[in-house]
């Protein structure tokens, strides 16, 4: 049990589920239970756990074995939850004090077959090996990220591997040792001369008896000198196999199960549910948790029907205070309505058409009615009769995907409520937010997931609607609970809006300047790569590292070489160190940027300019943890802009005839975010003066009048400045600038004696969300770092940084988000047909008609300008031009 655990806990990211349980080690421990199930179909099936005791069986045993080093937390956890699983399962747990789960296991296993039967060994630990037999098989477990794999040994298998048999794998630990098993070994015999000696000899005894004529002298003067350690090293290796395991009421029959599909109980189907492991929920037979949830489901069946429902829910005194939840199922014969991802259906990938397959309703508990389509019941009609309900609040999930159904004016934007971005402003480090995880986290229910539902169109948007309705006030109470209220309904929620007229938008992109800027980048590429195999004196795949890795630092003998398994490392960090020197490795990181920008922009875009000749991005609101936004299908986020080449790919982006683009963008945000967080006078004072911030931090960090500030010393400054806002350290410091980490650590110490409360901020941030476990922006955006907790020290180190960065980055994205608000509400209210398009990180960018230009240019500063009262003024840069390159 422990073993295997252990080996999932390392072998598996850190997961947990929304209660805050750390889930990876039992996940893992289920993958290799299943694999092996599928396997061997067994008659019989125990797991052993390790029982520490003050009588261990050796008194030696206490004094090594007793120093192993105290289980990770996340991990000690996790042990309990285990042993409910499987208890759960109906599986045999065996636990013998004063005994290791080995010994049960080697106990169990002789029982077997002497019983007749054929027995498997599942354990982490090749001591193990010592149990193989004909009819004894070990099987050890690799986790990995990709997948589990197993190692199978029979005594045959251990004598092809080891070059001894499993009861001589015993001598051959004790000669070693193994220090992750606090077994000492001989001093100076390791695993290569310990496996000779065996194979040789067959037993520590007989190479004790044989020590003069033991190879090499070393081994042979310490096998003698040794003796005693050698001795006890061989106790200590061995298992035992005659443990009292019935006095832990142990036989062969209580081990016994009724085949594989009995282990998959509802107690262990409803444990599984709670824990978030979706993925084993279909292994399940059982029919799920039979809630009173379906009860309430009501499919309307003729207009009459219908409009009796609607007669009721006007006159509703509940959804008149607390709402009506909706559910748009989209047209069957839509292309997008059908849609699969990570197992979840959605059900909101509307076409854009004003027909669909149903509405589903729900205004209290007791109801939720599906109402279908139909030749007597249009989608239209349904949308009028919705539209009239005098409801409190208009409650769905993913709203954006479904207005381009309903007509909603700005007056009404108040009344909807996305149960999706409140449940991720509560958790934004979940990966998704479906509606059988709401259910749990908030109304403590278990409803059956979308994936287990299948094709349960009707189920799907019933649960959905249900539990959407019923979380709602749950939600709400706990966004005014934790302040962030006011960040739901001022910013998140008018945003969707903004976002959905940003999408449906669209930018025009020219398909024939696209395919001649891919046409171009290919000429480059073809010269960069004969360039490279003349430097490199011979043909090879540019794109295979380990091709690379022996061409670069085994052919040509480059330095900075690193080894990895699977090859020399050809990361970017390591090319970057050779560049200066090496014009081939300096040619391989610009033929790199040029194939991703043919296969990512050129290539890429080209399939996603739609019909109108335009690009509808996705523009995503629940993806990252720190409030920014995200694009996708495809990103235009994601636009190069360090090289030249890159950027030329803005030009293929243009304004509709007789329009402009005028693109505007914050100056040091975050920079300034900090200096107004932080109250630090000297940085307020430099950003009130409008004086060049950079260039005054490298006059004080490298010690030089301002009239005497190199470029260099200002883009190096500018490294620190940046570098201090994500928690840079010196070492990071170091590798960016190409210098000792001790001078970095010197430039940082400067820095905070230059900027001391931003020193005195830093410290408090973390200090802060170590004592709260999470941080909180300017406008009261909560980001969870269960990493502060962690007991891996690499884990604290990344949470102290986000503790640090991710109050700034959130705050910059919150103004960034009201800026776009305020400024798309400005646009309408003066009646211009100028619109948003675009939002890049810190950049807004709006397709404006020729003779709105100047206002426009006015507007987007103005708006940009008021979406923050920060202790330094917010700066905007703005530009216009006839394609998205010369507008920024």
């Amino acid at each position: 049990g422990h073993s295997i655990l252990n080996r999932a806990f390392f072998g598996l990211p850190d997961l947990t589920n929304s209660e805050g349980l750390h889930t990876n080690a039992v996940y893992g421990f289920l993958n290799i239970l299943f694999k092996i199930l599928e396997e061997e179909h067994p008659t019989h099936l125990a797991v052993a756990f390790d029982v520490k005791h003050p009588t261990f069986r050796h008194k030696m045993f206490d004094d090594y074995k007793g120093t192993r080093k105290p289980m990770a937390e996340e991990l000690r956890q996790q042990v309990p939850l285990m042993k409910e699983m499987l208890k759960s399962m109906g599986v045999t747990i065996v636990e013998l004090p004063g005994y290791e789960a080995d010994d049960i296991l080697g106990t169990i296993s002789c029982m077997a077959e002497v019983a007749g039967m054929d027995a498997s060994i599942v354990s982490g630990d090749r001591d193990t090996l010592q149990l193989a037999t004909d009819h004894v098989m070990i099987r050890i477990p690799k986790t990995k990220k990709t997948g589990t794999e197993i190692e199978n040994y029979y005594a045959k298998d251990v004598l092809e591997k080891y070059q001894v048999t499993p009861k001589e794998f015993i001598d051959v630990k004790a000669l070693m040792g193994d220090t992750s098993d606090n077994i000492p070994g001989v001093e100076g015999i390791g695993e290569k001369t310990a496996t000779a000696l065996i194979a040789q000899y067959h037993s520590i005894e007989e190479v004790h008896a044989h020590a003069a004529e033991v190879k090499p002298p070393r081994a042979a003067k310490n096998i003698v000198e040794f003796w005693d350690t050698a001795v006890l090293s061989k106790t200590l290796a061995t298992i035992e196999t005659a443990a009292p395991v019935a006095d832990a009421g142990f036989a062969l029959e209580n081990a016994k199960i009724e085949g594989e599909q009995s282990l998959y109980t509802e107690e262990a189907y409803l444990l599984c549910k709670r824990l978030e492991f979706k993925n084993f929920l279909s292994r399940f037979q059982v029919e799920g948790p039979q809630s009173k949830v379906e009860d309430a489901f009501v499919e309307i069946t003729s207009k009459k029907e219908a409009e009796k429902v609607f007669v009721e829910l006007n006159k509703s005194a509940e959804v008149k205070k607390q709402g009506i939840s909706f559910v748009i199922v989209p047209s069957s014969d839509s292309e997008k309505s059908q849609e699969e991802a990570d197992g979840q259906m959605s059900l909101f990938a509307i076409a854009p058409t004003n027909a669909f397959d149903a509405l589903v309703l729900c205004g209290s508990k007791d109801q939720v009615y599906y109402i279908p389509t139909s030749d007597e019941v249009s989608s239209d009609w349904l949308l009028q009769q919705f539209a009239k309900i005098p409801a409190a609040a208009y409650i769905t999930s993913d709203l954006k995907s479904q207005l381009s159904l309903l007509n909603v004016t700005e007056e009404e934007w108040a009344k909807y409520f996305d149960i999706t971005i409140g449940a991720y402003l509560l958790n934004p480090i979940k990966n998704e937010y479906p509606y059988d995880d709401i259910a749990k986290d908030y109304l403590g229910v278990l409803v059956p997931s979308a994936k287990e539902l299948k094709d349960d169109t009707k189920k799907k948007a019933s649960f959905v609607a249900y539990v959407n309705r019923m979380a709602k006030g749950v939600i709400a109470s706990k966004l005014e609970e934790q302040g962030m209220m006011s960040l739901f309904t001022q910013i998140e929620m008018p945003l969707v809006f903004v976002l959905h007229d940003m999408e449906e938008k669209g930018i025009c992109v020219d398909a024939q300047a696209l395919k001649e800027y891919g046409d171009k980048l290919e000429v480059s590429i073809v010269e960069l790569e004969k360039r490279i195999y003349k430097q490199a004196g011979e043909a090879f795949n540019i794109n295979s590292p380990k091709q690379l890795g022996v061409i670069l630092f085994e052919k040509l003998g480059l330095p900075h070489a690193k080894k990895t398994k699977t090859g020399y490392s050809t990361s970017a960090d390591v090319l970057d160190k050779l560049k200066q020197e090496y014009p081939i490795v300096s040619d391989i990181l610009e033929y790199r940027q040029l194939t991703k920008l043919k296969s990512t922009y050129a290539d890429g875009l080209a399939n996603y300019i739609e019909a109108d000749g335009k690009i509808h991005t996705n523009f995503n609101q629940t993806i990252t943890a720190t409030g920014r936004l995200s694009s996708t299908e495809p990103n235009l986020q994601n636009i190069p802009i360090r090289i030249e080449l890159g950027r030329m790919i803005r030009r293929v982006f243009l304004p509709m005839d007789g329009y402009v683009f005028v693109d505007s963008d914050y100056s040091q945000i975050e920079l300034r975010i900090l200096a107004h967080l932080s109250g630090d006078e000297t940085m307020i004072k430099a950003y009130r003066q409008e004086a060049d911030i950079h260039k005054i931090t490298a006059s004080q960090v490298f010690h030089v009048p301002m009239e005497e500030v190199t470029p260099t010393h200002r883009r190096n400054a500018k490294a620190v400045n940046f570098g201090i806002v994500y928690g840079i350290s010196a070492y990071g410091l170091s590798e960016d600038l190409g210098i000792a980490p001790s001078e970095a650590k010197e430039y940082i110490e400067s820095y905070f004696k230059t900027y001391p409360k931003i020193k005195e901020f830093l410290d408090k941030t973390v200090a802060d969300a170590k004592e709260t476990g999470c941080s909180t922006t300017l406008f009261g955006r909560i980001r969870p770092i269960p990493e502060l907790s962690s007991s891996n020290f690499m884990q604290r180190q990344f949470g102290e940084r986000v503790a640090m960065n991710a109050p700034i980055q959130g705050t910059a994205a919150d103004i960034i988000k009201i800026a776009m608000i305020r400024v798309y509400k400005r646009l309408k209210k003066e009646g211009l047909r100028a619109r948003l398009l675009l939002q890049v990180h810190d950049e807004l960018l709006i397709e404006a008609p020729i003779a709105e230009k100047e206002q426009v240019i006015a507007l987007l500063e103005e708006e940009m300008h008021a979406a923050a009262d920060l202790l330094v003024p917010l700066e905007v840069g703005t530009s216009w031009g006839e394609n998205w390159y010369e507008a920024h």
